[in-house]
This record gives C-alpha cells, structure tokens and sequence, in this order.
C-alpha cells in the first residue's frame, strides 16, 4: 500500500521492551537477583543500527515495567562485548568478590579487534559486579577461554549439581561448524573441556545463542528433562533467523538429545519435522534467565530477524525482546515438547474484559467486525472447524490494512499473513505469510494473540505452538474482525482484553517508567 507512515512514538510497543533511543539485539545475562530481573542485551550505545557491541541493561520487578539503566560493558578499542551470560558466584568461587559481598560474574564473549593482540578471534571474558549488576569490571586476566577460533561465542553459563560434586558449566557454539561446545570450571577462570553436540536438524545458517536448562516432564519432579535450544541465522522455518530445540538427557559432560530428527537435511519438509521455539519471523537469540524463584523458566528472545532488521521503520529506537515466556514441558504426542505462554505477569495487566462471550456464535463467510478494538490486545479465542477452508481473526484492521491470524485445517496449518499489516516496503523479505503446523485438538482449535504497537505474537493450544511476528499499522488501524472463508466454522468462546492502565494505549515510554530503586 502507499499511504504513508510517520514512525513516531506510537509505534513504540509497551507490553514489548525497548531501549529508549538506540539499538538492541540479543538478550545477555539474564538475571533475577536482588528482587529484580536483570535484562542486559546487545545494545549499539551510538546508534539505532547494529555496531558498537555493547551491553545494555534494564531492570524490572515484573517483567513488564523496565527501567533502563546506563551501559553495563561498553565497547573499547580492543574488544567488542557479544553475547553471554551472568552468574551470581554466591560461594565467591572465583575470587573477584568476598565471602561477605559475592559477585556478579558476565561470562562474554570478546570480539577482538584490529587493535587487539588477539585480532579476528572471539574468545570468552569475564567482568563482575559488587554493587548488584549496576557497574562492572572487566577481569585482568582477560580472556578465560580461547580456542582461537574466530566464531566461538555466546556463552551460557549455569550451576551443576549432581549431589556428589557441584560446578560451572558453559554451554557455547562453533558457529559456522554447528556445533555447540561445553566446558566445566571450578572458578570461572579456568575450562576443562566436557563434549560437544551438533550437527542436528536445521543447519541452514550459523549456530548462535544457546541454553541448556532442565524442565520437569508433565510437572512430574521426579521425571526430569534437559533442554538444549540454539538459535541460527538463516534457515529458519519462514525464512532468516530462528531459533530450534532439543530435549534429552544432561549427566555433567555429555548432552544426549532423545528428539533429534538428522543431522541437517534442511529440505522445507524436514525443517517442518524439527521442534521450533517460534515459527513466525521475529523470535531470535532466546536464551532464559539464571536465578528465578520457585524453579520457574523464563525465556526472552529478540523480536526481529536478520533479514531486515537494520531497516525497520522506527525512530530513535530500533528492535524490542519478545514477551517473556514461562516455558515448561510436556509430552505431545508420546514425545516431550516446549510450552510456551506470556509469562503470567504480563497477563495481570489486561482487563477489564472489552468482549466476554462463552457461547457458540457461527462465523458466516466473509469477514464480521467485533464490538472490540484498540492497538494493545489480549484475545482468547476457541473455534470449531466447520466448512471453512480458513478461519481466524484479522488484527490491528484499517481501512485498507490488517494483520490476518489464519487456521486451514485441511492443510493443518495456522499461518499469520502480513502482506498488507501497514508498512511492508521497507524491505523486500518483510511482506510475508508465514505458517507453523496446527492440528485441532478435541475437534478445537484454541488460540491466545497479543496484539502490542507493531506486533503480534500467537500462542494456540495454549503455547504448543507460537509464532511472533513484527508489524507496523497506521495508528488509527485499531479494528478486529473475525473471518471465513469457503465456507462456515464456529466461534465457541472470546474473550478480548484491554489494558488495565489507559496509558498503555498511547504508546509512550511505559517500560521505562518504573521504580529505578537498586534491589
């Protein structure tokens, strides 16, 4: 479409967070500590396009209003900071901080340059904090781990405990090889080498940004299950960046996946085969916070893809994270797979309800407004398949644009269709319909869609499968309507949100405007 569209502040999303005038990437370090989640993340402190690899750093008690705080790691003419991870070395293992104040120890990557005596290579550092993550220090000794390799990066660090012996241990990728690599330390300071995993499944692109985690199987404690994600640029199912997943067995060296599918085929049939933490466009670099009370794990990504991410149409700012996910497991289908859903705290935040219905209301064909708009929007939703070839809800709606959210169950698919969401020209990839596998359940299909400035993430039955996607709608483009097409289907239950807090709807720097208090 040509209608033109000025990037103001109420493009900004405020259920999504985003640095207040410059670039962001991938999540780094993520945190709970001192009463407060820690978000830190790759940030380009001069500019609004990727560069000068720094760290970032936003504080939230809940997950929904941030505070953005200065540069945790900057740049320097020897290294730029990449990704990585942040423990709290609360036995003072490492000796950088004392029995009475442990610290806060960044495990990063350093990208060397020209000026360094390790020019090309990336190898891993370490900073710490004493006063709870605010300031940083980089360590003398810099770097700990260096396998002179010019693409070794994005290390995951977390605690080992077996009941016999307890230490560090560092998941990190290869790159280029496809391989994720895991060491052990005592200290921090010094790696033994454990095993590497990978090649497996989608190979497309380059290894990055990975985790390794344990998760209760069908909330059984007694039945454990480690899940090792990894994202990758290209490759991903719809296109550019993504991120995939294996669940298996971790014993303190060796990674054994039970879910693998090959060890790279790549062919559109078999990247369908493979087990996705997102299916749309915008979820990349999804790594989960250390630390978070009562077991729970919460995953962030980077909503945005490599593809066109230095162009899309905002200012100052440019890229936001993704919801923050409670992710846990479950057996589908006789095999254990990911939920994933907005993590609850976001959802206290919507209400009161603008459309409540729980009886069944048949969807003629064609497409039907709702008594119930806006640009921020929770909507649950249950539909019956009828004689529709497709069904679903057309989001953000205008007068000649609209965001479709699509269910074919003869292709047993759910799609989300951007082609005319509002501005698209920016860059040839970003019109898109991009779909994931969706089969009924029960004869059901349920769906949960938030709907934020310029975006839309999905999550259907309920969170077996997601898909976020990035769009950018005229402001006035607020409508929702459901649709049919060739034929009928049924819509069983709806509930639509709006937020509790009017500000919400205005697009402005909400997820700034918290507490700054140091936990």
């Amino acid at each position: 479409m040509n209608t033109q569209h000025t990037a103001v502040d109420t493009i900004r999303p405020v259920l999504h967070y985003t640095a207040r005038n410059t670039w962001l990437n991938d999540p780094n370090g993520l945190i709970f500590h001192g009463g407060l989640y820690h978000l830190y993340y790759q940030n380009n402190p001069l500019g609004s396009t990727w560069g000068n690899m720094s760290w970032g750093h936003a504080t939230s008690r809940d997950l929904f209003t941030w505070t953005e705080q200065d540069i945790a790691i900057g740049v320097d003419a020897h290294e730029e900071i990449f990704s990585g991870s942040i423990v709290f070395d609360a036995r003072n293992t490492s000796g950088l901080g004392a029995t009475l104040q442990p610290p806060l120890v960044a495990i990063y990557t350093s990208a060397y340059t020209k000026a360094s005596a390790h020019a090309g290579l990336q190898a891993q550092s370490l900073a710490y904090s004493l006063d709870g993550g605010y300031t940083w220090k980089k360590y003398a000794n810099n770097p700990v781990l260096n396998r002179n390799s010019a693409d070794f990066r994005d290390p995951k660090v977390f605690r080992y405990d077996s009941g016999l012996e307890s230490f560090w241990v560092m998941v990190a990728v290869e790159a280029v090889e496809h391989t994720v690599v895991l060491y052990r330390s005592a200290d921090l300071k010094a790696w033994q080498y454990l095993s590497s995993f990978g090649p497996a499944n989608a190979t497309g692109g380059i290894w990055e940004c990975p985790d390794l985690f344990p998760l209760p199987l069908d909330g059984d404690s007694l039945t454990v299950k480690w899940v090792l994600s990894v994202n990758m640029n290209p490759g991903g199912p719809n296109g550019g960046s993504a991120g995939q997943y294996f669940v298996g067995h971790f014993d303190g060296k060796i990674f054994t996946s039970e879910t693998t599918v090959d060890t790279g085929a790549d062919t559109q049939g078999q990247l369908e085969k493979y087990q996705w933490l997102d299916w749309g466009r915008d979820y990349y670099a999804a790594v989960s916070f250390n630390d978070v009370p009562d077991g729970r794990r919460i995953m962030v990504g980077w909503m945005n893809n490599w593809d066109y991410a230095n162009e899309t149409p905002t200012v100052p700012w440019r890229s936001q994270m993704a919801l923050p996910r409670a992710v846990e497991l479950a057996t589908i289908d006789g095999q254990p797979r990911l939920i994933q859903r907005p993590a609850p705290e976001m959802c206290t935040h919507f209400g009161p309800a603008l459309l409540l219905n729980s009886d069944a209301v048949p969807i003629p064909e064609g497409t039907h407004p709702l008594e119930a708009d806006g640009p921020v929007l929770l909507i649950e939703a249950e539909f019956a398949p009828g004689t529709a070839t497709e069904f679903g809800f057309i989001v953000r709606k205008g007068t000649d644009e609209g965001t479709r959210i699509g269910i074919a169950p003869a292709l047993g698919q759910i799609s989300i269709d951007r082609q005319a969401s509002g501005q698209v020209d920016f860059h040839g990839t970003f019109p898109s319909i991009d779909s994931a596998p969706l089969v009924a359940t029960g004869g059901m299909y349920t769906l949960a869609v938030v709907v934020d400035h310029c975006s839309v993430e999905v999550f259907a039955h309920p969170g077996e499968v997601s898909l976020a996607e990035l769009i950018f709608p005229l402001d006035e483009s607020t409508g929702v309507s459901v649709y049919s097409i060739g034929g009928t289907a049924t819509l069983e239950k709806l509930h639509v949100y709006a937020p509790k807090e009017p500000s919400l709807e205005l697009g402005q720097l909400a997820n700034h405007s918290g507490d700054s208090a140091r936990g």
